[in-house]
C-alpha cells in the first residue's frame, strides 16, 4: 500500500528539525505568558498602566464643559448684514388743482403752470383765459385759425398765445433748437411762454397769491400785450369755476 507523504517515517535530520522548531515556538509562547501576566495583573489591582504617571510637555488642552454636538453653532458677526425691511416714508398728500371738463392740452397746461410755482386759482384762471382767446390751446394754430407747423405760419401770430413779433416769434424757433423739441409742441411753447422776457416782468406778481382775476389780468396785458381783449375775462371766470382741489 502506498503511502501520504506525511504519513512517511521521518528521517534522522527530519526528526531534529521538527524538535528544533517546536522548542523555539515553545520559548516565544513562555516570553509572552512572561510580559503579558504581570502586566495584566497590575491593571487588576492598580487600575492604572505603567506609563500613567508620564507628563505631557505644556499646559494641558482646555476642557470644554458645553455638551458635544455634530452641528456648527455660529455667531453673529461684524462684518454679516442683517436683513432689514426698509419701509418708505409716507409722502404728505399735496392739494392741487385740477379743471373739470377741461380737455387734455388745458389739463396739462395746468399741470404745467402748477409745478412752476403759480398755485393761486385766479392767477391760473387769468392765463389759461388768455390762452384761451389767444389760440384755443391749439400751439400748432397759425392766426387766422390755420393748422401748420412753425416754419409754416408765414403771417400773423402762431402757437399758443399767437406770438407775433419777429422777435418773438423767432424766439419760440430758437428756444425749441435750444432744448431740442419741437416748436409746435404744447410743452415746448409752455416752456418758452414762461422763458421770454415779458413773462419775467410779472412772474412775481402772477405767483403771488390773494388777487382777483382783475389783478391779474391787467398783469397778464403787460405779458401779452393784447389788441383786443375779446372774452379773456369771462373765460377767466369761467376756468375759476372749474378748478377744484385734489389730492395727489
Amino acid at each position: 500500500m502506498k503511502l501520504e507523504p506525511w504519513a512517511l517515517p521521518l528521517e534522522k535530520g527530519e526528526l531534529l528539525l521538527c524538535l528544533y522548531g517546536c522548542r523555539v515556538q515553545l520559548k516565544l509562547m513562555l516570553n509572552f505568558f512572561t510580559v503579558t501576566v504581570p502586566l495584566l495583573a497590575m491593571v487588576t489591582t492598580s487600575g492604572t498602566l505603567p506609563f500613567s504617571n508620564y507628563k505631557m510637555q505644556g499646559p494641558p488642552p482646555p476642557v470644554d464643559d458645553k455638551p458635544f454636538s455634530i452641528i456648527k453653532e455660529f455667531e453673529p458677526s461684524n462684518n454679516l448684514k442683517t436683513a432689514t425691511k426698509e419701509v418708505a416714508p409716507q409722502k404728505t398728500k399735496e392739494k392741487r388743482l385740477i379743471c373739470k371738463g377741461c380737455n387734455t392740452y388745458e389739463s396739462r397746461a395746468l399741470k404745467f403752470l402748477q409745478n412752476k410755482g403759480i398755485k393761486d386759482k385766479n392767477a391760473l384762471a387769468t392765463i389759461m383765459g388768455n390762452i384761451r382767446q389767444e389760440s384755443t390751446f391749439i400751439p400748432n394754430i397759425c392766426e387766422g385759425g390755420a393748422r401748420t407747423s412753425y416754419e409754416g405760419c408765414r403771417s400773423g401770430g402762431y402757437g399758443l398765445i399767437q406770438w407775433t413779433d419777429s422777435s418773438r416769434y423767432n424766439g419760440l424757433g430758437r428756444h425749441a433748437n435750444r432744448i431740442g423739441a419741437n416748436p409746435s409742441a404744447l410743452e415746448t411753447q409752455l416752456d418758452y411762454m414762461i422763458n421770454e422776457d415779458d413773462w419775467k416782468l410779472i412772474e412775481n406778481q402772477m405767483k403771488t397769491p390773494g388777487r382777483t382775476i382783475n389783478d391779474y389780468m391787467r398783469l397778464a396785458r403787460k405779458w401779452i400785450r393784447w389788441g383786443h381783449h375779446g372774452a379773456r375775462t369771462d373765460y377767466a371766470y369761467d376756468y375759476s369755476r372749474k378748478l377744484v382741489f385734489s389730492e395727489s
